[in-house]
């Protein structure tokens, strides 16, 4: 074979080799394009997930701020709330007090009342006191004069509790409510099992639905009556059997301040006497004084309020009985706990010839002294110790 022959034959074929090679390299470099392109993919899909992930993160937070503002806008309405009815009461006060100063003074002299004028006011006033009085029962007649004997129940819980007995006819129950802030009350058949020492095994425990504050509370014909841990000035009314909250009610004015300087953690005290239901707590306006106010203990409706002329300075605690508010003082240290205030809301006794009263035979402090009507006895808590204190009482 010639030289031109295999030239003839070999181009061809060199020709074809090449161009199989350019096709090789158009394929890889595709190959390689379409490898960077999903790698691009890939990494704009993961930015995507975690920009994702980033706003779902957000939007919860966000979701938990909202919340927490709408929690806390409802508590600032509750408090507006109160603030504006305790407005419109000392409003109120105010005006009858202008109306009667109107009526009997006059700016520049002195005027003289005319004797039919003066004649009708003292029957207006007499129907009020009568109207008051059926609206308190005024069988109720007696008066504290001495505290003869005390007895140490028990000593269990905290520095801080109260404990108490439905004045019921028929209620034998013994309730132990243990610290200024809990919901957990610990309910006992009678006297004698709390009084026993395992005292966790032989109580019912009842969960509240709100923890309670303070220690001011009491529980009558079946329904704790407590203030409410949170807030201001609102009692919860409790279905203890039922555990159920059955009533709920914002006492204008109070919460401000303590009830009683020396035992601070008690803005609004509970008490009941022969009457029923009583809320006692002390205000700014009156000068820290101690203010009671009358409920009705169905409907949690208020029925009439007084400002007394007790201070709740160096005050430990008080109690209602037979209508008459008795204040009880200490030293900030601690010492005799001592009676050195009463007021009678039906001015029946001249409170002012009252001796100061002793608590027997101890030295310390109460944090919560409770009136039992059904019998004359003093419940109180004093330094982790359940105390029960015996009464020497006349008639009014």
């Amino acid at each position: 074979m010639g030289v031109l022959q295999l030239q003839f034959l070999l181009v061809p074929l060199l020709t074809s080799l090449m161009g199989a090679g350019q096709y090789v390299m158009q394929d890889a470099a595709l190959m390689n394009y379409m490898d960077q392109r999903f790698v691009a993919l890939e990494k704009r899909l993961g930015k995507c997930n975690q920009d994702i992930l980033d706003y779902v993160e957000e939007f919860r937070a966000f979701s938990k701020m909202v919340l927490s503002r709408l929690a806390g806008l409802n508590t600032y309405k509750a408090e507006v709330k109160s603030e504006v009815q305790n407005l419109l009461t000392r409003i109120e006060r105010a005006q009858r007090d202008i109306d009667y100063f109107g009526s009997v003074t006059d700016s520049n002299t002195c005027i003289e009342v005319h004797e039919d004028l003066m004649k009708q006011q003292l029957l207006e006033e007499a129907e009020a006191k009568k109207k008051l009085k059926l609206m308190l029962n005024a069988s109720c007649d007696h008066i504290l004069t001495g505290i003869k004997s005390l007895k140490i129940v028990k000593k269990t819980g905290d520095k801080h509790g109260s404990w108490m007995k439905d004045p019921g006819k028929k209620h034998t129950k013994i309730y132990l409510l243990n610290g200024s802030v809990n919901n957990v009350i610990l309910e006992f058949a009678n006297i004698m099992a709390f009084m026993e020492n395992n005292q966790t095994l032989n109580a019912r425990r009842v969960t509240l639905p709100f923890p309670w504050q303070g220690t001011g509370h009491v529980i009558y014909q079946g329904f704790l009556f407590y203030h409410r841990y949170g807030s201001l000035n609102e009692i919860i009314k409790f279905n203890i059997q039922r555990r159920k909250v059955v009533g709920q009610m914002l006492l204008p004015g109070a919460g401000k301040i303590p009830a009683y300087q020396l035992s601070p953690h008690t803005k609004l005290d509970l008490a009941i006497d022969e009457q029923g239901l009583w809320a006692i707590h002390a205000e700014p306006e009156t000068g820290g004084n101690i203010v009671i106010t009358k409920l009705d203990h169905t409907t949690l409706a208020v029925e009439h309020s007084w400002d007394t002329t007790c201070s709740s300075k160096d005050a430990e605690a008080a109690f209602m009985a037979c209508n008459t508010l008795y204040v009880v003082y200490n030293s900030p240290s601690g010492g005799t706990s001592r009676i050195r205030c009463v007021y009678d809301v039906l001015d029946a006794v001249n409170t002012y010839e009252i001796p100061a009263l002793h608590f027997p035979k101890r030295q310390g402090s109460h944090c919560t002294v409770h009136y039992n009507p059904k019998e004359k006895q003093l419940f109180a808590w004093g330094d982790g110790a359940q105390i029960i204190y015996k009464l020497h009482t006349e008639q009014k």
